[in-house]
């Protein structure tokens, strides 16, 4: 029974060595990459709570930075629907979600803009008291980060947009394996950073 077991665990760890293997290069890299950046905030939300919390005892969170949070969750939503509808070849569809999760992102970017006038409003500036400059610094790596996914985005949608009005290219955009690994990433990526936002957020949230 024992020696079983040990043939199952060999076998699983096998298994668990050869998907990595098979694992796309660009795949394996944005994995760590978003490991990297999930280790990067989780070091500065220690570093805002090792200061004290929020500036002032009676700071309330941005409510825009909610407002931000719904934004990013309903484009959660639309991505999720882009492979999909690669898959099932509706390529106007494709570039209607592609555009509608765009938008969304950088609607999340004005609204996180318009939070920061609301701290500045109640007084929390980045130069001032290091937990303020902590809030700042979070919420504008969030931000940055995500603008590397909304240029990427950007790309999406006008290629799509563009292999969408011939019929070749359209052939060739859907046959194409890289292009779904393109949007499988996309995707993955996305969803990470809207997961990682409402994490933080529901952090901010807790300690206000």
């Amino acid at each position: 029974m024992n020696q079983d077991k040990k043939n199952q665990v060999n076998h699983k760890q096998r298994s668990g060595f050869k998907r990595i293997d098979r694992m796309h290069p660009i795949r394996m890299l944005l994995y760590l990459s978003m490991v990297g950046i999930g280790v990067l905030f989780f070091v500065l939300v220690v570093a805002f709570a090792r200061t004290g919390g929020f500036p002032q005892a009676q700071f309330e969170l941005p409510k825009f930075f909610s407002v931000s949070t719904v934004i990013l969750l309903f484009s959660s939503y639309t991505i999720s629907r882009v492979p999909r509808l690669y898959k099932q070849e509706k390529l106007k569809k494709l570039a209607r979600y592609l555009g509608i999760t765009l938008t969304l992102g950088l609607l999340f970017i004005g609204a996180q803009f318009i939070g920061w006038n609301e701290m500045s409003r109640s007084g929390v500036y980045f130069s001032g008291k290091s937990s303020g400059t902590y809030l700042y610094l979070i919420s504008a790596l969030h931000i940055l980060h995500l603008a590397g996914g909304i240029i990427f985005l950007s790309f999406m949608v006008f290629k799509t947009m563009y292999v969408n009005s011939d019929a070749v290219r359209s052939l060739v955009f859907i046959r194409d394996p890289f292009r779904r690994l393109q949007l499988t990433m996309l995707r993955s990526y996305w969803h990470f950073l809207d997961f990682l936002w409402l994490g933080l957020y529901l952090v901010l949230l807790f300690m206000s």
